[in-house]
């Protein structure tokens, strides 16, 4: 069994949750189907701590060691479920993220049409720690409602339509939405804008940015490093999403392809007698998205308008005939 249970080590569970293999209550479930054993010995119960001294096999295969505490910042668009499996089969934010990032868990929930930023780590323990209400972190909100108000706090009034800042140090369900509905407001958008010291700025919908491991313990501090357990000094692990196979199988009745019949277009040489082929065929330039932890250029950090009637930019212009 494990050596000194009772006083050393961590709980079985939160241990196979660190390693990146499960969450806590998937490792409670892998533990009593008897999927686990310590130092030889088969358990079927959590209520069991470990110390690095042990030797944990889950399913015959020696348990990892634990991964470096990361935190990502993740731009959630309306529509998606904040859970990682959905009974009604609503799509989730999990289905969306890119399959090379480590197994993560959200700091918090978000609404299912509220937009914005939701932070996702793969430390269950800090997940925690940031959701205490004792932590304390200012969430702020952009709320587009609907109804008319006269509180100062109101950035701009539209008619019947207006853009109020919300801010919260307590996450509770549907707060916001509550609060504006018992001043008679409706609630027709919701974007989280900053979680504690990280705000969303330009990151795109959809998009994921990791936080670096300097900056993020710089914002944690040694108080909270430490309450949540959060490990900066563990390798960070690597995974490759999954390729497609893209071998051609070869034909059923064992003939070869027809030969294809060559576009004059493409044919033709154009200047320096090389082959130009055509603009729908060239390749397209890859956008790669921008990391909100970059030193801005000249011109960028302006803040974007939530107005929704504000003039487009880059129109283009007519020109008369020469």
């Amino acid at each position: 069994m494990a050596s000194n249970q009772n006083t050393q080590g961590e709980r079985i569970a939160k241990v196979m949750a660190r390693a990146g293999l499960c969450s806590r209550r998937e490792a409670e479930g892998w533990i009593t189907a008897g999927r686990v054993s310590v130092n030889g010995a088969k358990i079927t119960s959590p209520a069991l701590n470990v110390a690095p001294s042990d030797k944990v096999v889950v399913d015959g295969k020696p348990l990892p060691g634990a991964e470096r505490t990361r935190l990502f910042l993740y731009h959630k668009p309306g529509g998606l479920v904040t859970t990682s499996a959905d009974p009604q089969g609503r799509p989730t934010i999990f289905d969306s993220l890119p399959k090379d990032l480590p197994r993560l868990i959200s700091v918090g929930r978000l609404d299912l049409a509220t937009e914005g930023l939701l932070l996702l780590t793969n430390d269950g323990g800090l997940a925690r720690t940031l959701e205490l209400p004792s932590t304390a972190w200012l969430r702020r909100y952009r709320v587009r409602a609907y109804g008319k108000v006269t509180q100062p706090q109101l950035d701009r009034e539209q008619t019947s339509n207006v853009w109020i800042t919300f801010a919260i140090r307590e996450g509770k369900n549907r707060e916001v939405r509550n609060v504006l509905r018992h001043l008679g407001l409706q609630v027709a958008r919701l974007i989280r804008v900053s979680f504690g010291p990280f705000q969303l700025g330009d990151l795109a919908e959809g998009d994921v940015a990791e936080v670096p491991t300097r900056i993020l313990r710089d914002q944690l501090g040694e108080k909270l490093t430490k309450a949540a357990g959060a490990d900066f000094s563990a390798p960070i692990v690597e995974r490759e999403p999954p390729r497609a196979s893209s071998a051609r199988r070869p034909p059923a009745d064992g003939k070869r392809d027809a030969p294809q019949k060559i576009d004059k277009r493409e044919a033709a040489p154009g200047k320096g007698g090389k082959h130009r082929p055509r603009t729908a065929d060239r390749p397209k330039k890859k956008t790669v998205a921008k990391s909100p932890f970059h030193r801005p250029s000249r011109g960028e950090g302006a803040k974007p308008s939530f107005d929704e009637h504000a003039p487009k930019r880059g129109g283009h212009s007519k020109r008369g005939k020469r």
